[in-house]
């Protein structure tokens, strides 16, 4: 889908140890209503285990999301997803032209604050390493989809994730960009993650909260319905703008 002038193109930054691909059945409910859309691939979901250190981070997905939204003409609604929103809060508060952002199940941080700090884990005294996606105690991976692992979609989604960095979990943000940016929040209604348990906390501080069907990651089980809060949320930024 070819960028109209006329209306912003969505930045959909993945989660913690997803990809690009995420974004597939979204991108394609979009793009059947005129609405363009682009990704980025964050490098810290490492899909190389032999990576040498150091490994990726935070800082190292701001980075890149600065610049894709600097690829871009036009107007920029930035969509965020989970861990995803923590380089997103960082790389808006410098980039031109981001009309919004949105988090969805995400880590809407502010200034010294870090992912994993927001559940009380105290940062390790090194950032090295990786986080295998599987964290049985957490009910991880299948959390990230609808907890249960029987399930052929989850399954399959689960199949897709890569480990992540360990410093991409701790690193602490240090501009808070949803301050000078017009942002909303989305809590899916069936988000059985960890994340699921700090959304409304972390959504007292958006601007705008919106409520939809499906699970942590909505835009993959609900893709039609989470299209729905995404055009709302451009036309609302057109007309405010």
């Amino acid at each position: 889908m070819q960028e109209n002038a006329n209306r912003p193109t969505f930045l959909l930054v993945h989660g913690g140890h997803h990809g690009p691909w995420s974004w597939e059945r979204l991108q394609g409910v979009l793009d059947g209503r005129g609405w363009a859309s682009r990704t980025v691939s964050l490098p810290s979901a490492v899909e190389d285990e032999s990576a040498a250190e150091p490994l990726p981070g935070m800082y190292d997905d701001a980075a890149v999301i600065r610049q894709a939204i600097g690829d871009i003409d036009g107007p920029v609604i930035v969509v965020a997803h989970s861990y995803g929103g923590v380089p997103a809060t960082e790389a808006v508060a410098d980039a031109d032209d981001v009309a919004h952002i949105v988090y969805v199940a995400a880590y809407m941080l502010d200034v010294g604050e870090g992912m994993f700090q927001t559940h009380g884990i105290p940062a390790p005294e090194s950032l090295a390493g990786l986080r295998p996606a599987e964290n049985p105690d957490l009910n991880l991976p299948a959390a990230f989809y609808d907890g249960d692992a029987t399930n052929p979609e989850t399954a399959e989604a689960v199949s897709r994730l890569v480990p992540q960095t360990v410093r991409a979990d701790f690193e602490v943000v240090t501009r808070a960009g949803w301050r000078t940016t017009p942002n909303s929040y989305v809590i899916p209604d069936g988000d059985v993650s960890i994340t699921g348990g700090v959304a409304e906390r972390m959504a007292a501080r958006a601007e705008t909260v919106y409520r939809c069907p499906g699970h942590h990651a909505p835009f993959y089980s609900n893709p039609r319905e989470f299209a729905d809060i995404l055009v709302d949320v451009a036309t609302r930024s057109s007309s405010a703008g």
